[in-house]
């Protein structure tokens, strides 16, 4: 009896992924890989961070969309490099499609690259994109429950926001409970309260960004500095 051996089904995606770790280490951009369900408040998130970004680091943003360019066109208007990768259906994006989409970015004049990946909070946290970070976004109005049912979502990310905090009045959230859960399950992720509406919290995820991409850019500038001719009087 022939027994059929089934190999890897995530091999090609993280065969893709290693690839594109590589060449966004090469190039000294730090890459982000943003998560969460539909209507967390990722989108509203980038425009609110994005311009305080910009003022250290050269961002561009990566949209993940089943259908349309909707989230794409908001992120333009903050002009900033942005490729809308659209799935045309699939609940995830791959690392194949962001190999593809690398190719339409302006790479050399960049530091921190940010995908929003499709809405959803179960199948994009099983495909690594050769990010670098991981950030996890969950609102308030999801219910308080989420960590504990979605544990994958929280599991092996860097931070996590919890968004909407503006609303916590009107919905029934436990704080104390979201934080236990994800502390039990990522005892060292960086938890950020955020609202975009009051302003709260842009600038402490600004800034944690902009230390997580100060290796790799410190890199580059070495690396240019040493490749650049010695003037004279120098």
């Amino acid at each position: 009896m022939k027994i059929d051996v089934l190999k890897n089904v995530f091999q090609k995606n993280e065969n893709a992924a290693a690839e594109n770790r590589a060449r966004l280490d090469e190039l000294g951009i730090t890459c982000v890989n943003l998560l969460g369900g539909a209507g967390s408040g990722k989108t509203s998130i980038l425009e609110a961070v994005v311009p305080k970004l910009c003022a250290s680091v050269r961002v561009a943003v990566l949209e993940g969309d089943l259908a349309t360019t909707k989230d794409a066109d908001r992120i333009a208007r903050l002009n900033v490099p942005v490729v809308q990768l659209l799935t045309g259906g699939g609940c995830h994006l791959n690392a194949t499609l962001v190999q593809h989409a690398l190719n339409k970015l302006p790479t050399a004049d960049l530091d921190l690259l940010i995908i929003e990946n499709v809405g959803n909070p179960i199948c994009p946290a099983n495909f690594d994109l050769g990010e670098h970070l991981r950030i996890s976004v969950l609102s308030v109005a999801e219910g308080d429950d989420k960590p504990a049912k979605y544990p994958l979502l929280f599991k092996d990310v860097d931070a996590v926001l919890i968004t909407k905090c503006d609303l916590l009045a009107h919905v029934g959230f436990d704080f104390h409970q979201v934080w236990q859960d994800i502390r039990r399950l990522n005892p060292k992720a960086e938890i950020i309260e955020t609202s975009v509406s009051w302003g709260t919290g842009m600038r402490r995820l600004s800034d944690w960004l902009t230390c997580r991409s100060a290796p790799l850019v410190e890199a580059k500038d070495e690396s240019q500095a040493g490749s650049r001719p010695v003037m004279s009087g120098e």
